[in-house]
């Protein structure tokens, strides 16, 4: 095949892998290799690909290319989460944007309009992360909605409903007034925001005495059924037992006691609001108070806020301070910085609201999945440890779960009302077991299915995702099915640091309720991607490059080289852009390289001495790297694999190697050093592969014709053997020679085509292996060994050996002489500094160890360039 001149990505990445889907190298199915799974953090529907999915899936692919080229059988499972409240949300706006109102639509009519949004606009992200390269078995997709998978979900639910462990309770939540549905506390998101702490009035009952108390929402006081002080607070003794009247409303409420309440904060007495505030609900309890909600669901004010009502409560506040102050009430405002309860998928601020909901007792349930991550035996591997502390502090303080959403889509809730009591439901799996539950449960024969009315509420998206490396296999449904044995537990998990409780440890937890083993072995948890001012990339800040035109910009492979040396592993990385333009730099040089070694002349003529060395240095130095590479990745260090596999093939193979083994102008190489370098070169292709998946085919493709069998994607990854230590250390030295050598020849404008004289005293003994290494790429006449200095040479070190270039007739000597003298003096000078700097004890013993440190290795350098030039000088004159 012809070689192109320039390496076009477009074309090559859509080649490539419509060429592997065509030959079905990404699908898995069990065999007697060894499993190697990885189950995708499922995006939503509604997603589209941005930079953390790039990162993230980009180093799921590294992990289950690399599987796969080990050998194992590899299967990365995809699919997609239907998330609940963000999907609703589109489907509402959709439907608005038609002029429908959900609450005009029947549940079944308004689930229509959500599976038809989710058949045209779901997915688009699976389709987005083939652009990337994503080698996933695009075969086992799977939703999170399907009926398989919803079935396991009311599985589990009706089971622990029957293990006791699901209750139905009227509590204190977190309502999202925007989506109109509660939320766990892990989804509220609380932020500092500067607001207003307001001082009222309230009149004591039947006397001229005001009460003054602070409050930051004034729009509650329609709610308010108590005072409370502290009952150790000697300036409110007179007002015990007494009642105060409500400013606006005036409604009359006592003044109770309770040590709860901060005699330091505000006034030192607290209005109770029992409907509105957790801490005032378990007041209200206490004190058996009246519980006033004074809200709609959208958090507009009910009849209970009078002449307010129908008024979103921010439009309140502001016009209630406005009449509390025109009636006297309002006694003066503060700046006051709070944190503020948000909705993490609408950003509304979050409403406490008691409502009847279903719950999860998680105190039991958590403890495997503690000491799975934390115990001394620990099972599952979180990386970077730093994460531990996180998990450990989320799953000791761990409360009930809140499953219920007051949503349409979803799984509905699997609780069936046979009458008008809280308590007069059954949980069951189907209409039909439920008509059974309760004809049992109400001794009632003449029930029908018709008089069963479901549970309107859908359960938190969560408790679908919570049980995903199970269910992808069927594994709820069918427990002893084949699939589920051979994949289950999975290997690695990829994932960011702000999910590890939303959806890390439920899934720990359920691993062990429901196959009594972890889901995974290992969790890697990424860092959020920043811009370069440290920024998280956002929409609303515009610092968020559009995914897919960098792919089309850079190439795939550009983008995830790009990704993946933004940041070391766990860590945020603070993308650039000119880091993607470094990764495409870096393909095409490694194209450019095989076009190079395409491109020798072939002949079966014998093996020179430096191709010879050459060959056997690079095999050692690949071993040595390889060895390191395998390290990095049983720590999932995959960004320093990669850049191990990066100075790899551009220092060592294309700057070092190609040089030492390339023949001359228009000569022909040996069969035995082509054979050889086409060797290292699909290692070298191997070990990159994982990173840059379409280069590497493309590159191996033209190497020779293959077979669909032999293909890169399938090929073997490379073996570790024992590495030669001895020849690395000895092309260490004889590269440190040749640098010299061309740093002369630079300095002083000797042509490179010109060979030159070279004596060395060899005062360390070196090994002579690489001499025709040396003689090659210094262009040399050759290397004479000599006992004493060579006169009229300039002369460099590489430790205690000298080297000698004579310099006759190739420089101006006088010239020479006062350019070495000039250098001379200033370096002497130089060291006179340091040295007077050195001999000040003041200086010596109040610096701190890593200055003075730095000082002497100043002074060592100095001496050693000295040395150098009064040689050079000596052998001139």
């Amino acid at each position: 095949m012809d070689i192109p001149s320039k390496y076009d990505a477009n074309t090559v990445e859509s080649k490539w892998y419509n060429y592997w889907m065509k030959h079905n190298y990404f699908h898995s199915t069990p065999d007697e290799r060894e499993p190697y799974t990885i189950v995708i953090p499922p995006p939503n529907v509604t997603g589209v690909l941005h930079m953390g999915h790039m990162l993230n899936n980009t180093i799921q692919d590294v992990l289950i290319r690399r599987a796969r080229l080990q050998g194992k059988n590899a299967c990365w499972v995809p699919g997609t989460d239907h998330a609940s409240i963000a999907t609703e949300a589109k489907v509402v706006a959709k439907l608005k944007e038609q002029g429908i109102d959900k609450n005009d639509l029947s549940r079944d009519e308004f689930l229509k309009h959500a599976w038809d949004w989710t058949h045209e606009y779901g997915g688009v992200i699976l389709e987005q992360l083939k652009k990337l390269g994503c080698s996933c078995d695009w075969d086992r997709t799977k939703f999170t909605m399907d009926d398989d998978m919803s079935e396991a979900v009311i599985k589990v639910f009706v089971d622990l409903y029957n293990k006791g462990l699901i209750y139905r309770g009227y509590r204190m939540v977190n309502w999202d007034p925007e989506a109109k549905t509660t939320l766990s506390d892990e989804e509220v998101i609380y932020e500092e925001k500067q607001g207003n702490l307001y001082y009222l009035n309230y009149k004591i009952e039947g006397s001229d005495d005001t009460l003054t108390i602070a409050t930051t929402r004034p729009e509650t006081i329609f709610g308010d059924t108590a005072i409370c002080i502290n009952p150790t607070d000697e300036r409110f003794t007179h007002l015990k037992g007494k009642k105060a009247i409500v400013p606006i409303c005036g409604r009359v409420i006592p003044m109770i006691e309770d040590e709860y309440v901060d005699v330091e904060f505000g006034t030192g007495c607290l209005k109770v609001t029992p409907a509105h505030d957790e801490n005032d609900k378990v007041l209200g309890d206490k004190h058996n108070l009246e519980v006033v909600d004074i809200f709609n669901e959208d958090a507009t004010l009910n009849s209970y806020g009078l002449h307010y009502e129908g008024q979103d409560r921010f439009e309140v506040r502001k016009a209630i301070t406005k009449e509390l102050e025109e009636i006297g009430a309002l006694v003066k405002t503060e700046v006051h910085v709070n944190k503020v309860g948000t909705s993490e998928r609408t950003k509304a601020v979050i409403e406490p609201r008691l409502s009847d909901q279903w719950f999860l007792k998680m105190d039991e349930l958590v403890k495997p999945a503690i000491e799975a991550v934390l115990g001394e035996d620990s099972e599952i591997q979180l990386f970077p440890k730093k994460f531990e502390n996180t998990y450990r502090h989320w799953m000791e303080n761990i409360r009930d779960w809140n499953i219920s959403r007051q949503l349409l889509w979803g799984q509905q809730i699997p609780a069936y009302y046979y009458g008008d009591g809280k308590e007069d439901f059954v949980v069951a799996e189907s209409l039909e077991e439920a008509l059974v539950l309760a004809k049992q449960k109400t001794n009632n024969q003449q029930l029908t299915t018709s008089d069963l009315r479901q549970e309107t509420d859908a359960l938190d998206t969560w408790f679908s995702s919570w049980l995903w490396p199970m269910s992808v296999f069927d594994g709820i449904r069918n427990p002893e099915n084949e699939e589920i044995k051979y994949y289950y537990p999975t290997n690695d998990l990829v994932t960011g640091p702000d999910i590890l409780f939303f959806w890390v440890a439920r899934m720990i937890i359920a691993g062990y309720e429901y196959k009594g083993e972890r889901p995974f072995n290992n969790v890697y948890l990424t860092g959020l991607v920043r811009d370069k001012q440290r920024r998280k990339m956002s929409k609303s800040l515009g610092n968020s490059p559009d995914a897919l035109k960098l792919i089309e910009d850079f190439g795939a492979d550009g983008v995830r080289v790009g990704l993946l040396l933004s940041s070391a592993a766990g860590n945020d990385l603070m993308f650039d852009e000119a880091l993607c333009q470094q990764g495409k730099g870096f393909g095409n040089k490694v194209w450019n390289a095989f076009r190079l070694i395409n491109g020798w002349q072939v002949a079966d003529i014998e093996q020179p001495k430096a191709s010879k060395i050459a060959i056997a240095w690079y095999e050692a130095k690949f071993q040595e790297t390889l060895g390191v590479i395998e390290d990095h990745y049983s720590k999932y260090r995959i960004s320093d694999a990669l850049m191990e596999t990066y100075k790899l093939i551009w220092n060592d193979f294309c700057s070092w190697l190609l040089e030492m083994v390339k023949p001359g102008y228009e000569q022909p190489i040996d069969k035995t050093t082509f054979a050889a370098v086409i060797g290292l070169l699909e290692n070298n292709l191997r070990i990159l592969h994982p990173f840059m998946p379409f280069l590497t085919e493309e590159i191996w493709q033209h190497i020779t014709e293959r077979s669909p069998e032999d293909a890169l994607i399938v090929s073997k990854w490379p073996e570790q053997n024992e590495v030669n230590k001895t020849l690395i250390t000895e092309f260490e030295f004889a590269s440190e020679v040749v640098s010299g050598i061309r740093t002369i020849r630079k300095e002083k404008n000797i042509s490179f085509k010109d060979a030159i004289g070279f004596s060395v005293i060899n005062n360390d003994k070196v090994s002579t292996a690489f001499d025709e290494v040396i003689i090659k790429l210094g262009n040399l006449e050759g290397i004479n060994y000599v006992n004493e200095a060579v006169e009229g040479a300039l002369t460099f070190r590489v430790k205690s050996n000298e080297y000698f270039i004579p310099m006759a007739g190739a420089i101006d000597v006088e010239a020479e002489i006062k350019k070495l003298s000039e250098e001379l003096n200033y370096t002497e000078g130089f060291l006179k500094s340091v040295q007077k700097k050195l001999s000040n004890e003041r200086f010596v013993n109040g610096a701190p160890e890593q200055v003075i440190a730095n000082e002497r290795k100043k002074e060592a350098d100095a001496l050693a360039k000295i040395e150098t030039l009064k040689s050079s000088l000596a052998s001139l004159q």
